[in-house]
C-alpha cells in the first residue's frame, strides 16, 4: 500500500501521471469568460484570473505559494492550470504547513520534492522566516510570487504568517506579490486580544487582533500598509490583489457553489472554521479540542469533565450558540483512546455568534474542574504557556485563573479591537 509521502515524491508516479488538466485553457477559450465567471454568485480571485488567461502573469517567472485549497470552481488546482499553459513560466511552488498537496499533519510539512503531476519543484516553506523565504525565491528564480490559500480569519492560523514573510522576502528581491483573494468564512467581525511584544511566534508573528475579520487579500493590504514599512529596511512590496466578486462581508460560513477544500487536516468543514477563532484556544489547555474525531474544534472535552459543563454553558445564554452534552474517544492527539466528556458546539445564529467570547466562557467553566491545566511548552521555559502565545499575552490566562467573568475578560480587549478596526478600515475592499 503506497503512503501519502510516496505518492507525493513519485514512488507511485504512474498512478498520478494522468494528462494535465487544462482548466486555464478552457477558461480562456471565450472572450466573455471573465463575465461568465461573475455570473456564478461568489467568484474567487483565482477564477477571475484564470478566466483572463492568467494575463497578469505572462512574461514573468512565477512562484506559487499554495496548498490544496488553491482550486478553481471546477476543483482543478491553479498550479495545474498554470503549468498547462505554454506561455506561462512557473519556476517553483512553495508549500506551507501541511504541505502543498496537504499530506502532513499539524506542525508538519512536506519535504522538497518534484510534483508528479506538473514536474515542478515544490519547496518546503513551512516555518521559513523572511531570509529563508528570500533564499528559496532566489533559488527558484522567481520574480513574481502568487499567493492563493483559503484562510479562516484567525491570527493563530499559520498561513497568514507564511504570506507575511513571503511579502518581506519579495520586497527584498524586488518581486511582485499577487494575492488571489477568497472569502473569509468567519466574516467581517473583529474580536479578541491583540498580539503583544514578547509573545510572538509562528502562531502570531505581528500585532493584529485574534479574529481579524479580513479576507487574505485585505490582510495583505494591511500588512503592506501598516507593518512592512517598519520591517527591516522598510518600504512596501509591489502588491496586487485579484479581488473576488459577489461576496458579502456579513456572510458567515459556507459559500454556496464554491467547493470547500479543508485548509488543514483538522478543518474539514466551514462549520469548523466558524468556531475555530475561539475553540482554537483549547490547544493551550489539557482538554481535547476534538482532534482525532470527525468534529475537531466543535467537540471539546476531557476525561475529568461531566454533563454539568453543557448545563452551565447553556445557562449563560451566550449569543447564537447552544451546547450538547457530548462524549468522544480521540483516535490521536490529546487523550488518545480515552473517553472524554464535554460539549459539542452548535451555532444557531451565525450573525450573533461570538466565537472568542464563547470560548472564554468555556474556559471559565472548564477551569472549575480539578483536572484542568494549561498546556506547557518545555522548549520555551521563559514563556511556558501555549495559551499566552495563542492569546498574545498573559492576560487571558491570568483573568481566567482569577475567576473573572467572560464579559469582563472580553471587555479588557475592547479598546484594542476598536483601534484595530480603525486602522484596518482603509485597507478593506468589500462592503
Amino acid at each position: 500500500m503506497p503512503t501519502r509521502r510516496s505518492l507525493l515524491t513519485g514512488g507511485t508516479a504512474a498512478a498520478l501521471t494522468a494528462p494535465l488538466l487544462t482548466s486555464g485553457q478552457a477558461h480562456a477559450a471565450s472572450p466573455d469568460a471573465a463575465q461568465q465567471a461573475r455570473t456564478h454568485g461568489v467568484t474567487p480571485g483565482a477564477d477571475l484570473a484564470a478566466a483572463r488567461g492568467w494575463s497578469m502573469l505572462r512574461g514573468r517567472k512565477i512562484g506559487v505559494i499554495s496548498n490544496p485549497t488553491g482550486v478553481l470552481r471546477d476543483t482543478s488546482h491553479i498550479v495545474d492550470s498554470m503549468a498547462a499553459r505554454d506561455e506561462l513560466d512557473v519556476v517553483g511552488v512553495f508549500g506551507p504547513e501541511h504541505g502543498f498537496r496537504g499530506s502532513a499533519q499539524a506542525g508538519e510539512s512536506e519535504p522538497e520534492f518534484e510534483d508528479p503531476r506538473t514536474g515542478l519543484t515544490v519547496y518546503d516553506a513551512y516555518g521559513a522566516d523572511a531570509a529563508k523565504m528570500q533564499a528559496l525565491f532566489t533559488k527558484a528564480g522567481a520574480d513574481t510570487i502568487v499567493f492563493d490559500i483559503q484562510d479562516v480569519g484567525v491570527r493563530f492560523y499559520t498561513y497568514i504568517w507564511t504570506m507575511y514573510n513571503a511579502m518581506v522576502a519579495a520586497r527584498a528581491i524586488g518581486a511582485r506579490f499577487v494575492v488571489l483573494d477568497r472569502p473569509n468564512p468567519v466574516g467581517r467581525r473583529a474580536d479578541g486580544p491583540m498580539m503583544t511584544d514578547g509573545f510572538t511566534s509562528g502562531v502570531g508573528l505581528k500585532p493584529i487582533i485574534q479574529q481579524h475579520g479580513m479576507t487574505v487579500g485585505e490582510l495583505a493590504r494591511y500588512f503592506n500598509g501598516e507593518l512592512l514599512p517598519d520591517e527591516g529596511d522598510g518600504g512596501r512590496v509591489e502588491l496586487e490583489v485579484i479581488e473576488l466578486s459577489g461576496w458579502r462581508p456579513s456572510h458567515v460560513g459556507a459559500v454556496e457553489g464554491l467547493p470547500w477544500v479543508p485548509p488543514s487536516p483538522n478543518m474539514p468543514t466551514p462549520d469548523t472554521a466558524v468556531v475555530y477563532p475561539g475553540t482554537g484556544y483549547f490547544e493551550g489547555t489539557n482538554l481535547s479540542e476534538g482532534r482525532g474525531t470527525t468534529r475537531p474544534f466543535e467537540l471539546v472535552g476531557a476525561p475529568y469533565l461531566d454533563y454539568h459543563l453543557s448545563d452551565r454553558l447553556n445557562a449563560r445564554r451566550l449569543p447564537g450558540v447552544r451546547f450538547r452534552e457530548g462524549y468522544f474517544v480521540p483516535t490521536f492527539s490529546k487523550h488518545e483512546g480515552e473517553t472524554c466528556a464535554g460539549v459539542q458546539i452548535f451555532v444557531t445564529d451565525p450573525g450573533r455568534y461570538r466565537p472568542v467570547l464563547t470560548a472564554v466562557a468555556m474556559l471559565v467553566e472548564a477551569r472549575r474542574y480539578d483536572g484542568f491545566a494549561w498546556r506547557e511548552d518545555s522548549w520555551d521555559p521563559e514563556r511556558p504557556f501555549w495559551i499566552d502565545k495563542l492569546s498574545g499575552s498573559q492576560r487571558l490566562r491570568k483573568m481566567v485563573d482569577a475567576g473573572d467573568e467572560p464579559d469582563a475578560i472580553a471587555d479588557a480587549w475592547a479598546g484594542e479591537v476598536r483601534d484595530f478596526e480603525r486602522k484596518r478600515r482603509r485597507h478593506l475592499l468589500y462592503g
